[in-house]
């Protein structure tokens, strides 16, 4: 991998506006601190898009599909066909990330890296595909270099478009049958941990079958323990989508475009993107706690406050979307508040 475009430097968010927009804060009707976290969620809006006036207007949403190899080894509840038949659900309306992008008005954009099932051309999925599925990372890596750089940069080109098109935030979401097992063995190798502290339900598994996916990940590890950088570890242990996922939050953080990270694989992949970046993580909003169980584990190691913790495991960026209108009402009460001057009304 000649051309290591991840490594370039990210710009810094503009401490000027934040200043301006935290001393707005101060000057609304409203007791100090009273509207809480959507205090603070305005404020790095604001520094993020260089404006004491921020807002959130056109949103860009890339959902990547792709299969995974060790999905041989039983660790989903659901059989592989389901990753392209979930496919063609996103393109024709049905699935809940492209109900949810309907009422947001935002872009789907979705990206098909590789099924196993596939579904060939369809209106509305761009096709990227790199290979039927990785490999099964027990047995060995998971993808080549030349797999894992092509992933990146499909990555990087969704963001390039999300640029062309104004886009004031990115947000990133997945599918591919056994993914939450890719997640968590990539998260256990960029963690440090074991995967009895991360190895989690997935798509519904029950004790013997966790059981089964722990055995899996442990495998995985040892199988891959020469990956010792966190390229490495991505290329050996994460999955296409993951890799394009890891591209665009670099990406993204490198335009200036603030990403709404969704829950478990995303916040790995981000996690990815931060070890490879690190100027990545001052772009990075997060949108939800998952029920996955590792989810908790890589939002503390990231030192990330998610903004809802509502139950949510489905992924597909639907957690991130939900978020949303959350974002949009802070900054439209920054914006759109009077300030205590304006209103005639008198200060504690």
């Amino acid at each position: 991998m000649i051309d290591a475009w991840w490594t370039m430097p990210c710009p810094v968010p503009d401490p000027v506006a934040a200043h301006a927009a935290r001393a707005r804060q101060d000057m609304l009707t409203k007791p100090p601190g009273s509207l809480g976290v959507l205090e603070d969620v305005a404020v790095w809006w604001a520094q993020r898009q260089g404006t004491d006036r921020p807002g959130i207007e056109r949103v860009w949403i890339s959902v990547f599909a792709a299969d995974h190899g060790v999905a041989a080894e039983g660790v989903s509840a659901f059989p592989q066909a389901v990753t392209g038949e979930m496919v063609r659900n996103f393109a024709g309306g049905g699935a809940a990330i492209s109900v949810l992008a309907r009422h947001l008005g935002a872009t789907l954009d979705v990206v098909q890296l590789g099924t196993v099932n596939d579904p060939g051309e369809i209106p509305g999925v761009h096709r990227a595909v790199i290979a039927p599925s990785t490999a099964n990372f027990c047995e060995a890596p998971a993808m080549t270099q030349a797999q894992l750089a092509e992933a990146m940069r499909i990555g990087a080109e969704r963001v390039a478009l999300a640029l062309d098109a104004d886009a004031d935030l990115f947000i990133g979401g997945e599918m591919g049958i056994a993914n939450t097992t890719a997640a968590t063995a990539l998260a256990c190798a960029l963690l440090g941990v074991a995967p009895e502290d991360m190895v989690g339900a997935g798509t519904g598994l029950d004790a013997a079958g966790i059981a089964r996916k722990c055995d899996v990940v442990q495998r995985a590890l040892l199988c891959n323990s020469h990956a010792d950088t966190p390229l490495e570890r991505l290329r050996c242990l994460g999955g296409f989508e993951i890799a394009a996922l890891a591209g665009a939050c670099i990406a993204a953080a490198q335009a200036r475009i603030p990403v709404l990270v969704d829950g478990f694989i995303v916040t790995v992949a981000a996690l990815a993107a931060v070890r490879l970046n690190p100027g990545v993580c001052d772009w990075l909003c997060f949108s939800h706690k998952s029920r996955e169980r590792g989810h908790a584990r890589v939002l503390e190691a990231m030192q990330a406050q998610p903004l809802l913790d509502v139950g949510m495991r489905l992924g597909e960026a639907s957690g991130a979307a939900v978020t949303v209108p959350l974002l949009r009402m802070a900054c439209a009460l920054h914006r759109e508040m009077a300030t205590f001057e304006q209103a005639g009304v008198s200060q504690a």
